[in-house]
């Protein structure tokens, strides 16, 4: 029988399956090149982490004018990133210069200090000496912070303060317990700018404790060894010189929140699952009775639904959205503070500032205070710039490449166009190299 205008035989039916297969895997390929490098995740990851349903239907019959299919959710996934983005762009052009301020933890407390320092007048400086002293302060022995060579002396005239947010149950602040949020205040003492620097805590990175080096999770190494540690894995990792640090408990912020009554956030239809099954497990932790978010929009939330909004990490963006929100939640309570009155202020300082645990002395905080009052926030980013995403025992955020990733920190924190990276860095980095095949 003669073959029709669009019929094969076999062996041609073999080699077109072959043909379409390759060229699926093809774009398959190129999909998870596109997740790796524009969100750091893989395929299998963001399909499990990010609810993606991204499936490949190939159906190949004997027309030779047969298509394949691939899911339209690759396109609906790209789209709604899109549209994130978008968001967030109009977000950002709504905040004016002054919330833009002090909107960390630390800038927050200095702008308490500040606020209440020019209402008190004469007597500021022995109610700001007593308010201080009611922080947890702790020694910190700077000799056992690493710092790499030649570090100290390319940052002179910087001084970079960290702050961790830790999620501690029993306010544990010391160790034990993980740094889930990590911000570098970077201050350009010549020029009074300070730049902000959100460390993802999942940051594949290289830790030594006690002389044990092992690769793992930036957020780790609060754990294993209190602040001491993390700021010794930030500066050999990423070139820097950090010494201070002030560390406050997730938990605090529900007290925080609640005492500047409850902040206007803006809930998308994405979150309220997960901003409901945190009000849950906070209420249970916390002893407490708060609602569930019913509807979206923008709605003032109480301090546990503050928190469960600020610990969301499943939708789209990950552990990068949730520094996000952390972000928001801060400068929603600064944006609060700024209204209050002097009494208020009070109120809140005695509620935020014995949660807060530092090696920075009261009358170094004092010190600061006329200084960082004309200082401006200038720059807020994320880092790494670029990372992509790994299962290895558990999933981490890999900088591609370390090296790149911190000398362009240098470039664009500290402006210095010409930088190398210490060896020390480019040992590590090397090491991430060979460990993942990332580069």
């Amino acid at each position: 029988m003669a073959k029709g205008k669009h019929s094969m035989d076999r062996s041609e039916m073999k080699e077109y399956e072959r043909r379409k297969k390759r060229e699926i895997q093809a774009q398959k390929a190129s999909f998870d090149e596109r997740l790796n490098k524009k969100y750091g995740l893989s395929r299998e990851n963001a399909n499990k982490s990010y609810e993606l349903n991204y499936d490949d239907n190939i159906n190949v019959t004997s027309d030779l004018n047969n298509q394949y299919n691939i899911e339209e959710s690759r396109n609906n996934y790209e789209d709604r990133r899109k549209k994130q983005k978008e968001a967030k762009k109009m977000r950002e052009k709504k905040k004016t210069s002054g919330v833009k301020k002090f909107f960390k933890v630390l800038g927050i407390i200095l702008l308490i200090l500040i606020l209440l320092a020019c209402g008190v007048g004469v007597g500021a400086y022995i109610y700001l000496k007593n308010s201080l002293d009611t922080m947890q302060h702790v020694d910190v022995d700077e000799n056992s912070i690493e710092v790499n060579d030649g570090v100290e002396e390319s940052l002179k005239g910087y001084r970079t303060i960290a702050l961790y947010g830790v999620d501690s149950r029993e306010d544990q602040l010391e160790s034990g317990t993980r740094s889930d949020c990590i911000i570098l205040a970077i201050i350009d003492q010549e020029n009074k700018k300070v730049k902000l620097v959100s460390v993802y805590r999942d940051t594949y990175v290289r830790i030594n404790e006690k002389g044990n080096t092992k690769l793992d999770k930036l957020t780790h190494a609060y754990a294993y060894g209190g602040a001491a540690l993390s700021m010794s894995t930030i500066n050999t990792n990423m070139d820097l010189d950090v010494k201070e640090f002030a560390t406050v408990n997730f938990n605090s912020l529900v007290d925080i929140v609640n005492a500047v009554d409850g902040v206007d956030i803006t809930i998308e239809s994405d979150e309220i699952k997960y901003i409901n099954d945190y009000i849950d497990a906070n209420n249970q932790i916390l002893k407490t009775s708060s609602s569930h978010i019913t509807k979206t929009g923008t709605q003032n939330l109480d301090g546990v639904q503050a928190l469960a909004y600020a610990r969301i990490r499943y939708t789209a963006g990950g552990d990068y959205k949730r520094t996000e929100r952390m972000r928001t939640v801060l400068t929603a309570i600064a944006n609060k503070a700024k209204k209050m009155s002097v009494s208020e202020l009070n109120g809140l300082a005695k509620t935020i500032l014995p949660k807060v645990y530092t090696n920075i002395s009261s009358n170094e905080i004092i010190s600061l205070l006329p200084t960082l009052a004309t200082y401006s926030i200038t720059e807020s980013i994320g880092w790494p710039y670029e990372t992509k995403g790994i299962t290895l025992d558990r999933w981490y955020g890999v900088p591609v490449t370390l090296e790149s990733n911190v000398k362009k920190l240098h470039q664009e924190v500290y402006g210095d166009e010409d930088y190398s990276v210490s060896s020390k860095v480019r040992e590590i980095s090397n090491a991430i190299i060979t460990k993942t095949g990332y580069r």
